[in-house]
């Protein structure tokens, strides 16, 4: 059953102003010495601090905590090349989540461009901007060059959301479900149906995992990603097998089904072939490779999770990037490196596993209980817990990394001031739109 109607979506970001995100100042401007101090002639102070040292601009601006969301629109969730302006309701929401869930501010950026050499180019000119720049919904393998390039080229996060979010949820589920039925993770075979920026940066966290390379399986539209074909970019042959199968072979004695391409792909026979208590992840939406109920017919234990709101085990990225971002920026991070997104899902791994639910986490779910097993082995998105979990893992990754300029010395207190300030944050937009919940 929809949550909404179409008219509710189009009213949602229509009123009660256009859009989902608004610039609010963070200082008071009503007097002739503020507008001194804040302008002319008195802004002269700051900039000067900043010009003797440029690390000052994270003292005396906001840029310390400001993201950009950067897209061309050219492979926006599952709707496609819709171009750079139907692509801002997406970066927006991006916006939205970000500053509702983790205090982060965001600009979205929407570029009406396509070559990945000129958007290299102008994403780079922002870094005096910004603390970190989001990729999004920019097509494969384009965003894989493009996110590569600005990572050695920028000294501030880049990431590109489309591919690590859906694999640091997802590697969470991986980690519990292996957990439940006693696998170990380097012996797992998995099947992947698609090979999209998210299909294969899923593969690359399950590596780094643990996973052997060899044991994935990855089918793209063409068919199995093997040696013998001649189509193959640079990111697909690194999952090349040897020799090629139908997906229904490749199933037979598989323990992971990963699914990020479209409706319909495998069925409930299938499932019959995998090993005993598989994992699926039916991520295509609104309607997955299998539908939950289907998968349940089929194998009564297997665990399954998809990126509907309406089945257990939500694949959902906003798990993940408001976090991973939030630590990135508090610690000062140079980059989200592999060490940090491995840290983020064994928080969110471990958090599934706390036996206290919070009843503000039941309330928004019709007041279900939770309880960790194969109907919740990743924490509900809504759950306010994953800003401590996730967000004190990423800080302390990358300080142990080497790559943070500003190291936490106390994490009990930084623990309550994530609490006070994402607190203070909804307070302030009560305030603002008294009828906001």
């Amino acid at each position: 059953m929809a949550l909404y109607t179409d008219k509710e979506a189009l009213d949602y970001h229509k009123f009660p102003r256009k859009g989902k995100v608004e610039v609010l100042p963070t200082v008071l401007c009503d007097t002739q010495k503020d507008l001194s101090v804040a302008y002319s002639p008195g802004v002269a102070v700051p900039c000067m601090e900043i010009h003797e040292d440029e690390k000052k601009v994270d003292v005396y601006t906001g840029r310390a905590n400001l993201v950009a969301v950067v897209s061309n629109g050219t492979a926006v969730l599952g709707l496609g090349n819709i171009g750079a302006k139907a692509s801002k309701p997406v970066m927006e929401g991006k916006g939205l989540l970000f500053k509702m869930f983790a205090d982060v501010d965001v600009f979205d950026i929407e570029l009406s461009e396509k070559d990945p050499k000129k958007i290299c180019q102008i994403v780079k000119a922002l870094e005096p901007t910004f603390g970190g720049i989001n990729l999004e919904d920019i097509k494969a393998p384009e965003c894989f060059y493009i996110e590569e390039r600005l990572k050695k080229e920028m000294n501030i996060p880049v990431f590109h959301d489309d591919q690590h979010g859906t694999a640091v949820i997802s590697g969470a589920g991986l980690i519990n479900a292996c957990e439940l039925t006693k696998r170990k993770i380097s012996s797992c075979k998995i099947v992947i149906s698609g090979a999209g920026a998210a299909a294969i940066a899923c593969a690359n966290f399950y590596v780094s995992l643990g996973v052997k390379r060899k044991n994935i399986f990855m089918f793209d539209s063409k068919g199995l990603i093997h040696q013998g074909r001649t189509d193959l970019n640079k990111y697909k042959k690194r999952y090349a097998q040897k020799n090629p199968c139908t997906m229904a072979e490749a199933m037979r004695g598989a323990d992971v089904f990963l699914g990020l391409s479209k409706k319909g792909v495998i069925d409930g026979d299938m499932l019959k072939t995998m090993n005993p208590q598989p994992l699926i992840f039916a991520c295509a939406n609104p309607d997955p490779e299998i539908t939950y109920d289907e998968a349940k017919k089929a194998v009564p234990d297997c665990i399954i999770g998809t990126g509907r709101s309406d089945y257990p085990n939500q694949i959902n990225n906003v798990s993940g990037f408001p976090f991973l971002f939030r630590g990135a920026l508090d610690v000062g991070a140079t980059e989200i490196n592999e060490a940090m997104k491995i840290a983020a899902a064994y928080a969110l791994a471990g958090l599934a596993k706390e036996k206290h639910i919070p009843e503000e986490v039941k309330k928004a779910y019709g007041g279900q209980e939770f309880k960790f097993g194969t109907e919740y082995i990743i924490p509900k998105p809504l759950d306010p817990r994953i800003l401590e979990w996730e967000t004190v893992a990423v800080a302390k990754a990358a300080m142990e990394s080497g790559i943070a300029a500003r190291p936490i010395e106390d994490f009990a207190k930084y623990k309550k001031e994530l609490r006070s300030r994402v607190e203070n944050c909804r307070k302030r937009a009560k305030a603002v739109y008294p009828f906001y919940k």
